[in-house]
C-alpha cells in the first residue's frame, strides 16, 4: 500500500471546497464538473489529501453507492503498487466497482469491508 484517502460523499462539493481552501489553506488538485456544479474534487496539502463526490455524481459513476449511501458516508481510496496482486487477494469478494480503467489513468477495483464500507483499491500509471 502506498497511500490512503477518505472519499466523502455529500449534497454539494463547493461549501466543502471553501471550508478546507479558506480555514486550511488546501488547494485543488482535481476538480471534476457535474453540470454547473462541482461534481468530485481532490484538495490536498502537504501530504494530507481529501476527496469530495456529489450524490448527483456518484449516482452516474458508481450508481449501486448511490442507492445504498446516506449523507456523511466516508470509503477510502488506497492507493497501491501492484492492482493485480490486490485483484487476487479480493478474488472471492463481491466487487462494488468491477475492474475499471479510469479518466485519471488509474485501475481500480472496489469491494466493501465487512462493516460495510466501501474500499476503493487503485493502482495509477506512472506518467
Amino acid at each position: 500500500m502506498k497511500s490512503v484517502t477518505p472519499v466523502m460523499f455529500v449534497h454539494e462539493v463547493e461549501p466543502c471546497i471553501r471550508f478546507w481552501k479558506e480555514r486550511f489553506g488546501f488547494r485543488i488538485t482535481a476538480e471534476v464538473p457535474e453540470g454547473p456544479k462541482v461534481g468530485f474534487v481532490i484538495l490536498a496539502k502537504d501530504n494530507v489529501q481529501l476527496m469530495y463526490q456529489s450524490w448527483e455524481s456518484v449516482k452516474k459513476d458508481v450508481p449501486v453507492l448511490a442507492t445504498e449511501g446516506t449523507p456523511g458516508s466516508v470509503s477510502l481510496y488506497l492507493v497501491v503498487d501492484d492492482i493485480n496482486e490486490i485483484e487476487m487477494k479480493l478474488q472471492d469478494v463481491p466487487k462494488v466497482i468491477p475492474r475499471r480503467e479510469t479518466f485519471y489513468g488509474a485501475t481500480e477495483i472496489g469491494v466493501r469491508d465487512p462493516a460495510g464500507h466501501l474500499m476503493c483499491f487503485s493502482q495509477h500509471s506512472d506518467h
